[in-house]
């Protein structure tokens, strides 16, 4: 086995870089995840039979095509209809955040549907409105619930950023395809790529950790 990570040192800043560019679009793809997530499992267990379809509708088509098809439908396709050409970081976080709201209004939904029914009868007999019934009782205990499904579902989005290479976006994965076609060897770079993945997905996992034992201290 012939490995020389010398060969990488001097580009080990440019690949550094990738960590600040693949957190920025995967923060701003969950935020817009978890948005519209929200607002889809609203849909889906409100009384309104056309919203409830709708929301079906939209999980069906993101959850059920892949999600580097996605992207390169905003990347290449979409400019195609509108003329108007999209940055890989606008395509990226357009892909990852509308696929991602699939995902976290299901889990929602279930954590929804988890809360006793007897916290909705008790808001309703009080005189509760909706809106202030779900903002700060039923959704408040809902996340709580599903918090670890959120985590793995931020995980594995933070994990799958990787793809977004194919649409020339400079993240740690198109970094070290860069070096690696720089210095013509790929398994060294690849692999400091992969460590690099392996201790944010760590990090995200620890913190995930923290924040469900804290939650658990306020029950």
């Amino acid at each position: 086995m012939n490995l020389d990570f010398s060969q990488i040192v001097p580009y080990i800043p440019f690949m550094l870089e990738g960590i600040w560019v693949t957190l920025k679009f995967v923060s701003t793809s969950i935020v817009i995840g978890f948005i519209i997530g929200t607002l889809l499992a609203l849909c889906k267990i409100t009384k309104i039979p056309v919203l409830k379809v709708v929301a079906d509708i939209y999980t069906s088509i993101f959850r059920g095509t892949p999600l580097i098809l996605q992207l390169m439908i905003f990347y290449f396709a979409v400019p195609q209809l509108t003329g108007y050409d999209i940055e890989p970081f606008s395509s990226a976080i357009l892909a990852f955040g509308l696929n991602s709201a699939a995902y976290v209004s299901e889990i929602i939904r279930a954590g929804i549907m988890a809360v006793d029914k007897g916290q909705t009868e008790a808001a309703q007999a009080l005189g509760v409105p909706y809106k202030s019934m779900m903002a700060n009782i039923i959704l408040p205990q809902a996340i709580k619930n599903i918090l670890p499904a959120l985590m793995n579902e931020f995980i594995t989005l933070t994990k799958e950023s990787a793809i977004v290479s194919v649409i020339g976006y400079l993240d740690i994965m198109r970094r070290a395809q860069i070096v690696g076609a720089d210095i013509y060897r790929n398994f060294e770079p690849l692999l400091f790529a992969g460590v690099i993945y392996w201790l944010m997905v760590y990090v995200l996992t620890q913190l995930g950790k923290v924040v469900e034992r804290r939650m658990r201290y306020s029950d």
